[in-house]
């Protein structure tokens, strides 16, 4: 039967795990770390300028 789950054999992570908590330990942080080296979207980038600005708009009207 054939492991879908990328933990076990065939595993394209360094070394060995010697626990299957270790393994998803192992994925999980390379997951991440994927994640993390992705480029953030301009939308995004944009809402978060239109937020701040909104933010900043608040707290100038809260100071009277």
């Amino acid at each position: 039967m054939k492991n879908d789950s990328g933990l076990g054999k065939g595993s394209n992570m360094p070394g060995t795990a010697k626990s299957p908590e270790e393994a998803i330990s192992r994925r999980l942080k390379a997951l991440y770390n994927a994640v993390e080296q992705e480029e953030i979207p301009d939308r995004f980038l944009d809402l978060l300028e239109r937020l701040d600005a909104a933010e900043a708009a608040s707290d100038r009207k809260a100071r009277g």
